[in-house]
């Protein structure tokens, strides 16, 4: 059979013997429709390479295109997971048993419409996991100003600041492990899978981190972003964060020691041309939040946070700001009254949602001022480590700051 054709400006890319190492590529959720386009990529990706890639059992499977340079093994998963939008502890758990059984030496665990990846992409993240001693490599996306908010308000911040980890997405689901980085995730996610917690999120830059083991990023510039059906910001929010916030907890012996500061990314994009975005449904979450939600954001934030929220609920659209120092310090209480369950968590979370909206309007209106919003979330950020100080403090000894 013929070989794929490929494309004269990568051959000598695709022929890097680093590739040769190897390799197993788990598409975890891929979907019986777009598994014949994954595959295309994949082979186009590695096209002189021989590469295996583990699929879950579906239908049909006899009338795939053939490709000579990818070996397809088909399996019944160990645990199943119902979620589809990010990886979880089963994805984790299924990808060790399947690098086990097959002597993988490293893993590519690509989320779901991993069809929209291009070879290019999939090259980028191959080659960061295999041409070093790198144990955990993330995907580095290119959102829309829109998009991804919740890493860059919450999860990059704060992963940042805690653990000194300078990955942009925490919560990608494109993933590059070497052999003991996957053995860890699935014990860490032996722990959820027992418990029949198959759906739950795991976090593998703070598993990394607090293992000493290395970090980098893959450059993945275009890539469709899984959305959860439906699409509940409550219910999103309090998924994600509730997981979040009981690892931070797990964790606070470590993050407790870190000191470092990593250097301010460098930001080389100009600022991009940002249509019209409508914020008036967020301000006025906001708005509706400060009168009804007032006696709960008192019993988690103090009187100076308190204070700057009411200076914001009078302000006019075009001077929302809502200041990084006000936000960090925000997140961060209601981090730590999530830890000591000042109130109930699902209630908790609850509450912290029309705070986030009155960030992603400020961020929105700022960007559409012309400032770029990369810059502006390395600003958030910085201020998130400036703030570390107190949330150590809060943590260790919180009747101090107790009214």
């Amino acid at each position: 059979m013929a070989s794929m054709p490929t494309n004269p400006a990568t051959t000598a890319a695709e022929t890097d013997p680093r590739l040769h190492t190897g390799l197993l590529v788990h598409l975890s959720t891929v979907s019986a429709d777009f598994l014949e386009p994954t595959l295309e990529n994949l082979a186009a990706a590695f096209s002189n390479q021989s590469v295996l890639v583990a699929i879950p059992e579906l239908e049909n499977l006899g009338s795939l295109k053939s490709f000579q340079n990818l070996r397809l093994l088909p399996y019944s998963p160990a645990t199943t997971s119902t979620t589809s939008w990010v990886l979880t502890a089963a994805d984790y758990f299924n990808t060790y048993k399947l690098a086990q059984e097959n002597n993988a030496s490293a893993c590519l665990l690509l989320g779901t419409d991993s069809h929209t990846m291009a070879a290019e992409s999939i090259r980028n993240l191959a080659y960061a996991t295999l041409s070093g001693p790198t144990d955990l490599v993330v995907s580095r996306y290119h959102p829309g100003p829109r998009e991804g908010l919740v890493n860059s308000a919450i999860l990059y911040p704060v992963t940042r600041a805690l653990f000194s980890a300078r990955p942009r997405y925490p919560l990608a689901i494109d993933l590059g492990l070497s052999l003991r980085m996957t053995e860890r995730m699935a014990t860490l996610a032996q722990r959820y899978t027992a418990a029949n917690q198959e759906d739950s999120l795991l976090w593998p830059i703070s598993e990394a981190a607090a293992a000493g083991l290395s970090i980098a990023e893959a450059e993945v510039p275009k890539r469709d972003t899984p959305q959860p059906t439906p699409v509940d910001l409550n219910a999103l929010l309090g998924q994600i964060l509730s997981s979040f916030f009981s690892d931070i907890d797990s964790r606070a012996v470590f993050w407790q020691r870190m000191r470092s500061v990593l250097p301010a990314r460098e930001i080389a994009d100009a600022p991009l041309a940002v249509e019209h975005l409508d914020v008036s449904s967020m301000l006025d979450s906001f708005h509706l939040a400060y009168s009804n939600l007032h006696e709960i954001w008192a019993l988690v934030l103090p009187p100076h946070t308190l204070l700057g929220l009411k200076r914001l609920s009078v302000v006019s659209r075009d001077s929302f700001r809502m200041a990084d120092s006000l936000w960090a310090r925000i997140v961060y209480d209601f981090v730590l009254a999530y830890r000591l369950r000042t109130i109930n968590r699902s209630h908790l979370l609850g509450a912290l949602t029309p705070l986030y909206l009155a960030w992603v309007a400020s961020h929105l209106i700022l960007i559409q001022s012309g400032v770029a919003a990369e810059r502006h979330i390395e600003d958030v950020a910085r201020a998130f480590e400036a703030d570390k100080p107190y949330l150590v403090s809060r943590w260790r000894w919180p009747d101090r700051f107790n009214p």
